[in-house]
């Protein structure tokens, strides 16, 4: 399971301290990239290696009168070297080192995500085994319709969740990209090569092309993803809830030892981490929103992108890391009622299996609104009679001209809506 370690590691990535030890590497980075093109030399380059630190608070207490981020880091580090410090953001521009650190970020952040998705995935493809058989009502527009199984369910959110891992495959190599191009991107006094060195040495790609920062479809992209997975698990915590309704509880959350649900209904039990994943899936969605507009910026550049995601970016990384790691406990531990599934799968006194019995008159060569029309006026006196569907099907002379008893009752066994649950399973690979 994913723990509290875990979550500490998402939040380490979007840390102050590990935005400046990336910025830090990728300086570092550059002057290596710069003295394997002859430009700096390299005996310079192992002193900014050996020696180059800095301090956060000193960090802050400079730009307190530089008012100005990578200004006041690129103080405090000179302040633990020597001449070589002139080396160091040498043909640079602000944005070279914020986009590509925040590239590295995301990156880092995408990959612990990937994690915690294998992790979903895994509990859900058990659970989907485990309930495969498990036959429940399914329900459209919250009415009973026809039976399906929990399993089906749950296996439905495994296949989601295999998409949602595809998706965070593509964006990682979309997130992976750097730029060490200049104030506008023209590489002016910066080579390519440089960038390209320095990109490789960070372990990802350089952009094509940039303008003075990397654009912002690759983060609206981030966020959008993000905004995906959210709905999903907001979707799956919904159900969830749903069927955790005194009138359904079907399934519900696990209530633990020593829990309370109520300070004024010792008897509530509620569904609070579903509910919590739904709320927080709001934050998510209403993020993505806040990409899409960082997308369009004056010319080469302005800095309207810059405040929201320094909230956005990280926030809807560990919302996400952290809604994952509580929706795997609570697929985990699912209490299952079987018996409220049975007595529910009752309630409409056999009406799921109406199509079934319109289709066997269809295939005893009834067209198909006779066909209707029969299995309809049954349908409708069982919703107002205490009588069961399968007795007033027995009891229509008009139907019995066409089924036998036998045939009749045949048509009301769960085994004909669970042929095929084997190929599904199959297409799944939960086989």
């Amino acid at each position: 399971m994913i723990t509290r370690y875990s979550l500490d590691k998402m939040e380490k990535v979007w840390s102050e301290e590990n935005k400046f030890e990336k910025w830090l590497e990728i300086e570092i980075a550059v002057c290596e990239a710069l003295a394997e093109v002859g430009e700096i030399p390299k005996a310079d380059v192992e002193n900014i290696k050996k020696n180059a630190t800095f301090k956060v608070d000193r960090i802050k207490e400079i730009e307190q009168e530089t008012r100005h981020d990578i200004l006041a880091f690129l103080t405090a580090v000179a302040e633990s070297l020597g001449e070589e410090s002139k080396y160091i953001h040498m043909g640079l521009t602000s944005s070279d080192i914020k986009d590509t650190a925040r590239a590295l970020q995301m990156k880092e952040s995408v990959e612990l995500i990937l994690k915690d998705l294998a992790l979903v995935k895994d509990i859900l493809a058990e659970q989907a085994k485990k309930y495969k058989m498990r036959v429940m009502i399914g329900r459209t527009h919250g009415v009973h319709a026809e039976p399906v199984t929990l399993g089906l369910k749950l296996a439905n959110w495994y296949s989601e969740i295999n998409r949602n891992i595809e998706r965070a495959k593509e964006l990682l190599t979309r997130v992976s990209i750097g730029k060490i191009s200049g104030a506008v991107g023209t590489f002016a006094n910066i080579s390519p090569k440089v960038e390209e060195i320095a990109c490789e040495k960070l372990g990802i790609k350089a952009a094509a092309i940039s303008s003075q920062i990397l654009q912002r479809d690759r983060h609206a992209e981030y966020l959008s993803v993000l905004a995906i997975i959210a709905s999903s698990l907001d979707k799956f915590a919904t159900e969830i809830r749903n069927l955790q309704r005194t009138d359904i509880l079907e399934i519900e959350e696990s209530f633990k030892k020593g829990q309370k649900g109520s300070s004024a209904m010792p008897h509530k039990k509620n569904p609070i981490v579903c509910e919590r994943i739904s709320g927080l899936s709001r934050v998510v969605k209403a993020n993505a929103n806040v990409g899409f507009d960082n997308v369009n910026l004056w010319h080469e550049r302005d800095l309207t992108h810059s405040s929201p995601e320094r909230v956005v970016l990280p926030d809807s990384s560990i919302l996400i890391d952290y809604m994952l790691t509580k929706f795997a406990d609570v697929v985990k531990n699912l209490a299952v009622h079987e018996d409220n599934m049975e007595v529910n799968l009752a309630k409409t006194k056999g009406l799921i299996f109406s199509q079934k019995v319109m289709l066997s008159l269809v295939d005893k060569g009834l067209l198909r609104d006779d066909a209707y029309a029969i299995v309809q006026r049954n349908a409708l006196e069982a919703w107002n009679s205490r009588k069961t569907f399968k007795e007033l099907l027995l009891a229509d002379s008009e139907l019995v001209k066409h089924m036998n008893k036998k045939e009749i009752e045949d048509i009301f066994d769960y085994k004909y809506h669970l042929q095929n649950i084997d190929v599904i399973y199959d297409r799944l690979g939960l086989s």
